[in-house]
């Protein structure tokens, strides 16, 4: 009876280990899943003032080209202010079709590989 009552608490004691490993990555990807949400609407953000700007080419990589466009030098200050250890260019090709990509390494992640988003849109 006692090693029967050995068996189960090691059963027991098993299956609560495993239901704490579940629940820390479940954290984990719920934080992740926090900052690719914030990359996209940082991203959206840029897309959507870039539609109400000027829509010549020219003008765009004037103002929206990285790393000296005065609309990415202030929407770069918001990247870096909401991601941590965030890193962010833009490209702005033929007939507007602009790709914006945005890189961020958690905290918990130092020293790993850094998450992107990357994002393709044409301007008209």
């Amino acid at each position: 009876m006692l090693i029967e009552g050995l068996i189960a608490i090691f059963i027991f004691s098993m299956g609560i280990l495993a239901i704490v490993g579940l629940q820390s990555v479940s954290v984990k990807q719920v934080g992740d899943a926090a900052y690719r949400s914030q990359a996209a609407v940082l991203t959206n953000t840029l897309l959507g003032t870039m539609w109400v700007s000027d829509h010549t080419n020219a003008t765009m990589k004037a103002s929206f080209n990285s790393p000296n466009g005065a609309g990415y030098t202030a929407w770069l200050t918001n990247v870096s202010a909401t991601l941590p250890q965030s890193s962010a260019t833009v490209n702005v090709g033929l007939n507007n079709t602009v790709t914006v990509t945005v890189k961020w390494l958690p905290p918990a992640e130092t020293g790993g590989t850094s998450h992107q988003y990357v994002t393709v849109a044409q301007i008209k």
